[in-house]
């Protein structure tokens, strides 16, 4: 589900609701002390979960004293972040 490619976590399945609890959980684990990068590149498929999913990665990475970044983030995702007017509190790269 989630790669470690150099200094990033790059997610490789689709970011569902099927797929949600099982991501939010294998990217807690992967989260460190300082900056997290999820590299979303290859998600190929994405729903309103997958907002959850990063938030829920930023509030226990925030918790610790780090962060998130999130790079090659899909146009349907964002649009969705817009859709529902959370745009702004994503954590892009």
């Amino acid at each position: 589900m989630i790669d470690t490619a150099g200094d990033c976590q790059r997610v490789t399945v689709p970011m569902v609701f099927g797929n949600a609890q099982t991501l939010m959980e294998e990217g807690a684990t992967r989260l460190g002390d300082g900056v997290t990068l999820f590299d979303l590149g290859a998600v190929s498929e994405s729903d309103s979960s997958a907002l959850a999913v990063i938030f829920a990665w930023a509030r226990r990475a925030a918790a610790r004293g780090g962060s998130v970044r999130i790079a090659n983030t899909p146009a349907s995702l964002l649009s969705l972040a817009d859709l529902y007017g959370v745009s702004e509190f994503l954590p892009l790269a």
